[in-house]
């Protein structure tokens, strides 16, 4: 864990190099990606067999190889009754918050008489890929299936690691409403979804988080279709004043530390005190974590408190441009209202970001390292695409039209210029 004030005279040489470094290493992997990616685009079904055997320890079959609806049904009646409660309760305020996401469709005539507008409709097709190594993650259907149900995409298809599905994970895919559910994982999953493989036809996007195999597979089929983000390890900025419970502060860092031992956990605050007493917090919480070693080695190896007035606050964040921030303080507000580049925050003492992980209702599929700065979170706008519309007459074609040919002269394309002028003639 590394600490830092902003009056010593190293500041901002070291926080720079800090928010700068590299969070995940792994080694380069893109060229098996892409030896696995033509695998299955060449050899389609088959190779997603051979890859089950080979890299999952699974043998599969073409009939296999597809979740049935009779194990849909039963893994989701065995979801314990207060999980499904909680899936359907954040199911429903996901599917609020994202509808409100829609936008409108516009037709308007201008003042040269052309009739415009655009007009917005669904994907057809989108394959999500939910991880099945650290945990289950019902969230994760919940985050990328309902959004895109709401937007109205007809087929919704899921990939997931071969092995134990989860009750929670069935009755999440149940409820968001995934209408299929594939035992492949990996960057052969990803090239299922790209290209087609046997059964699984193609989709037009590909959603989800995955491991930096899943990753560099996405950035490799980008083109063909669609992706959401190139996600890095999680993180998190919680900026807290002396009034807070030590202990509710080091719990909210300790959050997205033990997502994995690269993610990022920082404390800004103005008393040092208080920073000590919250990172004695998380000692002593780390004993008592399941996930206690990925926590740890994620808040010794990325974590960091910085002692600053908290004025500056708005300032480090946009310079760390977080995945998620925190204010912990009374008018919270007043400093997030200068924040412009964080993928979500979290407003007052009784916002932990858990809450936007599971059931406030916006999504927890947000930019991260640095991305904020370009980019936003997954939305509505994911899954919908806009078309636009323009509509002349004869009158206003006129306006238009000779000015189509001057442009199309003076870039030397002749062919445009006549689609214009033979109709001015």
């Amino acid at each position: 864990m590394r600490r830092f004030r902003t009056t010593d005279p190293t500041f901002a040489v070291a926080f720079e190099a800090f928010i700068n470094e590299r969070r995940d290493t792994p080694a380069d992997v893109d060229t098996s990606v892409r030896e696995v990616l033509a695998a299955v685009r060449r050899d389609g079904v088959d190779a997603l067999i051979r890859f089950g055997r080979e890299f999952d320890k699974v043998e599969l079959t073409v009939e296999t190889l597809r979740v049935s609806q009779a194990e849909i049904e039963a893994g989701a009646a065995a979801c314990p009754k207060e999980v499904r409660e909680a899936i359907a309760f954040a199911a429903r305020r996901i599917r609020a918050y994202h509808e409100r996401q829609r936008p409108a469709d516009a037709a308007f005539i201008d003042d040269a008489g052309v009739e415009m507008g655009w007009r917005w409709t669904p994907l057809e097709a989108v394959g999500i890929y939910v991880p099945g190594g650290r945990a289950a993650y019902p969230s994760t259907v919940l985050m990328n299936a309902v959004p895109a149900a709401a937007a109205g995409v007809d087929r919704i298809a899921m990939v997931t690691p071969p092995g134990r599905l989860q009750p929670a994970v069935l009755a999440a895919a149940k409820e968001a409403g995934v209408t299929e559910i594939w035992r492949v994982g990996g960057a052969q999953a990803v090239g299922a979804l790209a290209f087609g493989a046997g059964p699984i036809a193609p989709v037009d996007k590909i959603v989800g988080p995955g491991n930096a195999y899943v990753t560099a597979a996405k950035r490799q089929v980008y083109g063909t279709v669609g992706i959401d983000a190139l996600a890095g390890p999680s993180e998190i900025v919680v900026v807290a004043d002396r009034n807070n419970n030590p202990e509710w502060i080091a719990a909210d860092l300790l959050s997205q530390a033990e997502h994995d031992p690269a993610a990022q956990s920082i404390l800004i605050t103005d008393d040092e005190l208080f920073a000590e007493q919250v990172i004695a917090a998380i000692d002593r919480q780390l004993l008592t974590l399941s996930t206690g070693a990925d926590a740890t080695a994620s808040w010794r190896n990325h974590g960091a408190v910085i002692i600053a007035p908290l004025g500056q606050a708005p300032d480090l964040v946009n310079a760390i441009a977080p995945e998620h921030v925190e204010f912990a303080l009374d008018d919270p507000e007043a400093l997030a209202d200068k924040v412009r580049h964080a993928g979500a925050i979290f407003l007052g003492r009784h916002t932990p970001e858990a809450i936007g992980d599971y059931v406030a209702g916006s999504n927890h599929v947000l930019p991260t390292s640095r991305a904020a700065r370009f980019s936003s979170g997954l939305s509505l706008y994911d899954f919908i695409k806009r078309t636009s519309i323009v509509k002349c007459n004869a009158k206003s074609f006129a306006i238009l039209g000779p000015h189509t040919v001057a442009l199309a002269d003076a870039e030397g394309l002749p062919a445009h210029s006549r689609s214009a002028a033979i109709r001015l003639a």
